[in-house]
């Protein structure tokens, strides 16, 4: 099964990649990952990294810089465009997707939408090409898809800021070129958390990255505990020069974010469905296919149902964001059902495949355990949940007056 293009009537007026660049930009990824990545999918687990020739290849393929506007380097995809490159980037290991995830979303957007000439004079153009990987600090003991208890601090000085805090789980974090820190300047007053958004330089003294986070699964991606010790950023570290603007921009592109994730859960679970419609074609138990079997065509109905369900409202959703029409409660649901409808059909493929699901270097194993992070990161299923429906209520409650 193949990824539909749109044509160019349905791709947002604003868009600077047309339909036929947009179709050759993901037949080329498409074929990276099918032909370069995927063979190599083990070889990323095991060495728990990005082979160099790899990253080197995403690079020229401007991956890094894919959803970032062209006058800054990047291909300049908008989101209805980036949800179609995400499902091919999440056939492959999710490794490969978390390397670029953060120059494309909440580090390039937060920069794109709310920072100033200067930062993404500094900043965007060598993250487009790969020079500069980004990592995004928010989680820590006490505060993941919730930030309200988040700890960090940033202390104003004479000419800057000092940065304190621990902050974990955090992606890229070995490779980091530029933290995205959340950091609290002041105490909460009504409207307003006293969280701000600091850009901080990935080789800034007082920076502490703790060894390489064992996980359950994508182990190819890079997550670490990293300490912040008295780190001083300039007073033009601060996005937008507003700590108050950058906290409400993070959480803004964070929304924005969860439609990306969404839309690498299809890739994934497209992935995970055609590696079962395979194994029930060329498996067979006494001497017959085991996708003759009716209880396996029931799974693989299952499965295909819930992947193109999937894939519809994600890119509905994406085109909701782009118009403007919903950024609240769609970004929020969508990843909520994308997430979920992923971790089920990678929980068939185990089944259809039997004793060998469950076995180390077959696919449909480090799918299942891949997929199981998509559920938490990004706001987890329940926090998902709760944004959806507190907004429903909301907005009924404004409805009646």
């Amino acid at each position: 099964m193949t990824v539909t293009v749109p044509d160019a009537a349905q791709l947002p007026s604003s868009a600077e990649v047309s339909a036929d660049d947009l179709a050759q930009i993901l037949a080329a990824t498409r074929q990276f990952v099918r032909e370069k990545v995927v063979p190599r999918e083990t070889e990323i687990a095991e060495g728990q990294a990005i082979p160099d020739d790899l990253r080197a290849a995403m690079a020229d393929l401007g991956l890094f810089g894919f959803a970032v506007p062209q006058q800054w380097g990047g291909l300049g995809l908008d989101l209805a465009q980036d949800v179609l490159l995400a499902e091919e980037l999440g056939y492959t290991s999710l490794a490969v997707r978390s390397m670029v995830g953060t120059n494309n979303g909440i580090a390039g957007q937060v920069l794109v939408e709310f920072g100033t000439d200067a930062q993404r004079e500094r900043w965007l153009t060598p993250m487009t090409t790969g020079e500069v990987v980004g990592s995004f600090a928010l989680t820590e003991e006490g505060a993941g898809s919730d930030p309200g208890g988040l700890r960090t601090s940033a202390t104003r000085t004479d000419d800057g800021w000092a940065i304190d805090g621990t902050k974990r789980f955090i992606t890229n974090a070995t490779i980091a070129g530029l933290f995205i820190v959340f950091a609290r300047y002041r105490e909460p007053e009504k409207g307003s958390p006293g969280i701000g958004v600091f850009l901080v330089p990935g080789d800034a003294e007082g920076i502490t990255v703790g060894p390489r986070d064992a996980k359950m699964g994508q182990e190819g991606s890079s997550t670490a505990e990293v300490v912040f010790d008295k780190v001083h950023v300039s007073a033009d570290a601060v996005v937008g020069d507003d700590p108050d603007l950058g906290y409400r921009a993070a959480m803004t592109i964070l929304a924005r974010g969860r439609i990306h994730i969404a839309a690498v859960a299809v890739g994934q679970a497209q992935r995970a469905l055609d590696e079962s419609l395979q194994a029930a074609v060329t498996t067979t138990q006494g001497g017959v296919s085991i996708g003759d079997h009716q209880l396996v065509q029931g799974m693989l109905a299952d499965q295909y149902t819930q992947v193109s369900a999937a894939r519809a409202l994600v890119r509905q959703t994406a085109a909701a964001w782009v118009s403007g029409e919903d950024r609240r409660i769609a970004p929020s649901a969508t990843k909520l059902f994308c997430t979920e409808v992923l971790g089920h059909v990678a929980d068939l493929a185990v089944q259809i495949h039997g004793g060998s699901g469950y076995m180390r270097g077959v696919a449909v194993e480090r799918i299942y355990r891949d997929a199981r992070l998509l559920r938490l990161y990004e706001g987890t299923s329940e926090i998902q949940r709760l944004i959806v429906g507190g907004n429903l209520v909301k907005a009924e409650r404004r409805r009646l007056g």
